[in-house]
């Protein structure tokens, strides 16, 4: 009775650990960094705007007293993953169904049906991963700036951010502090 008892601390403890990981997976990962280039504004801003628009980001507005561009995005959850998460689920389900089959044989196999809750992970995973984005690009006006070049703000995810730094950083020649690159998460 007692090896039955621990398995089900085990198999509860797993349950808890994919309700953690389905909060960390459908995690808002917006970020603020500060990107600067040599190149001029105009130019700079006309770069980033292209290929937002070219990675499906659509221009929302802005404010021209603050110097903002805002673009907006949906973020589509990731299909491999919810699969991923919906058989962890089953199997998981499965097994604390075949640990209650066992504490308690007066259920008979009902405990077994707990298998068909498996995939509502991969569900809750895709409608909390799939939400409207916004990235926003703030022109900085820094005193003593007459060289030419240009300073955003830009705030976003940080996929996007690194995908940005990672794209355009060689052609228009953007450099931040490497802060998003370096990090592990």
């Amino acid at each position: 009775m007692s090896t039955l008892a621990s398995t089900l601390l085990l198999t509860l403890l797993l349950a808890i650990g994919l309700v953690f990981f389905l909060r960390a997976a459908s995690k808002d990962r917006t970020t603020v960094v500060d990107v600067h280039s040599p190149r001029p504004p105009l130019e700079v801003l006309d770069g980033l705007s292209s290929w937002l628009n070219q990675r499906g980001w659509s221009t929302e507005g802005g404010d021209a007293e603050r110097q903002l561009l805002r673009f907006r995005g949906q973020v589509s959850s990731s299909l491999p993953l919810a699969l991923l998460l919906s058989l962890l689920g089953a199997v998981g389900a499965a097994c604390l169904g075949l640990v209650l089959c066992q504490l308690l044989p007066q259920l008979g196999w009902w405990p077994l049906l707990l298998t068909l809750l498996g995939p509502m992970a991969g569900l809750i995973y895709s409608r909390r991963a799939a939400r409207p984005e916004i990235l926003e690009l703030r022109l900085m006006n820094e005193a003593g700036q007459d060289n030419g070049g240009s300073s955003l703000r830009l705030r976003a995810h940080r996929d996007e951010l690194i995908a940005m730094e990672l794209e355009l950083g060689p052609s228009l020649q953007l450099a931040s502090d490497g802060a998003l690159l370096t990090s592990p998460i």
